[in-house]
């Protein structure tokens, strides 16, 4: 058993609308669905998030197809959504969906493909 708080529903909810607005709670899970412009793009999110989750050593499941992917997360070990969720969730948003900010000598997906590569 672990000694993890665990939040409610509605303190999810608060904490979602106020912390990462793109995330949904559903089903006992923190979720949010990546959309991608193709194969390559879904596949560097997954890389992305594999590598954020291995160094947290807190694992989400992940649902991939062809263009997205959808992260859920929850603490296993709690039974419920804790804190190490909405840190980890954190830090996904952050990676998966940073670019070059205006002004950057870096051109960015966006820039040379006139296209968002994950929505």
């Amino acid at each position: 058993m672990s000694d993890e708080k665990s939040y409610s529903e509605q303190e999810i909810t608060e904490r979602l609308a106020s912390e990462l607005p793109h995330w949904e709670y559903r089903d006992g899970w923190v979720r949010r669905k990546y959309k991608t412009i193709g194969w390559p793009y879904t596949l560097l999110v997954v890389n992305a998030v594999g590598h954020i989750a291995e160094a947290a050593c807190h694992h989400p499941d992940l649902s991939v197809s062809y263009g997205e992917v959808t992260v859920k997360l929850m603490t296993h070990s709690a039974k419920g959504v804790t804190d190490k969720d909405f840190e980890l969730a954190k830090l996904i948003e952050q990676h998966v969906t940073w670019l070059p900010g205006e002004g950057s000598p870096l051109d960015g997906f966006e820039k040379g493909m006139k296209k968002k590569w994950t929505r």
